[in-house]
């Protein structure tokens, strides 16, 4: 690449594709992007006007209606978090180099940005309710799931992965969310237990028509399961999250792509800046699970009859 020739509009474009075909927590069928807007700098805030929900009352054909005022929030979405590449590219490299030099590099970066990205969103699922984290009621603690060697049978305080998405459906279901376009991130031990389980097994063998999100592989018990090594781990424990789009918002924008030349060598200058900011605007959409995994301990119930 010349510097005469660079195109910044091109150059950001070949950062953003791999970003947004690679985001996993923040593609926007996971996090709601409705509200990105114009965000031009780190330290911008996208505000979010919330309605309160009206009351439903019974209606009597001889009796005035009620007409109530509804109350409005504001939630404040902060641009508060900044990434940026740079690299060298030495004029004796790119004569040297066999194919496209910069565009793999360029490649690479667009994966760089989208792992901090996606590991920074995975860690708001691991805030505490008091500080915006998902609601407490929707937290199922430390489960201990079946995976591996072992008799392949639940022990005593072990359970199944398919048995943590029910109750995940569950937590979601008392809360009343809505059904559609509920997801479940999972990490590649998760997924290597649910698929010791038949009931996921034939759901994902039926295939479907329709287009899959970033990163899923299969759907059960009402979720589109989804795989992600960004999950939030902590210790020998990872977090499983379970919600809605509308459960999250997410604002991200590559301001920058820029090509200089560097004075005190024959190279030239690649850098980017990805300015982003996330909040959960609605806790009681989000279930958790803090997944460590064992082997199985439990054995078969013998059932014995007399002749």
């Amino acid at each position: 690449m010349a510097i005469t020739n660079f195109i910044p509009e091109l150059w950001a474009a070949a950062v953003q594709e791999p970003f947004e075909k690679a985001l996993v927590f923040g593609q926007p069928t996971i996090a709601n992007r409705k509200y990105e807007g114009e965000i031009r700098q780190k330290g911008d805030t996208v505000n979010i006007t919330t309605i309160s929900a009206p009351t439903i009352r019974d209606y009597d054909k001889d009796e005035d209606i009620t007409i109530e005022d509804v109350s409005d929030a504001n939630i404040k979405l902060v641009i508060d978090k900044g990434d940026y590449f740079a690299f060298r590219v030495n004029d004796v490299d790119k004569v040297q180099a066999a194919g496209d030099f910069q565009g793999s590099a360029t490649r690479q970066a667009g994966y760089g940005l989208r792992d901090k990205v996606d590991q920074y969103i995975a860690g708001l699922f691991n805030v505490a309710a008091s500080t915006g984290g998902p609601h407490a009621d929707n937290r199922l603690g430390n489960v201990s799931v079946i995976n591996g060697t072992g008799t392949g049978k639940p022990g005593d305080g072990q359970t199944t992965a398919w048995n943590v998405l029910v109750q995940l459906q569950n937590r979601l279901n008392k809360k009343s969310v809505p059904t559609d376009g509920r997801y479940v991130v999972i990490d590649p031990d998760f997924l290597s237990a649910l698929e010791n389980d038949p009931r996921f097994t034939s759901v994902s063998d039926s295939g479907s028509s329709e287009t899959l999100r970033n990163g899923q592989v299969g759907r059960a018990a009402g979720f589109d399961v989804l795989l992600s090594n960004n999950t939030h781990k902590a210790s020998s424990r990872s977090l499983v999250v379970a919600g809605i789009p509308d459960a999250l918002s997410f604002a991200n924008q590559l301001v920058e792509v820029e090509a200089l030349r560097e004075q005190a060598r024959f190279a030239d200058l690649v850098r980017g800046l990805n300015i982003y900011g996330a909040k959960l605007t609605r806790p009681d959409g989000v279930a958790t699970a803090n997944v460590e995994y064992v082997p199985g301990t439990g054995v078969d119930t013998v059932v014995t009859t007399t002749p």
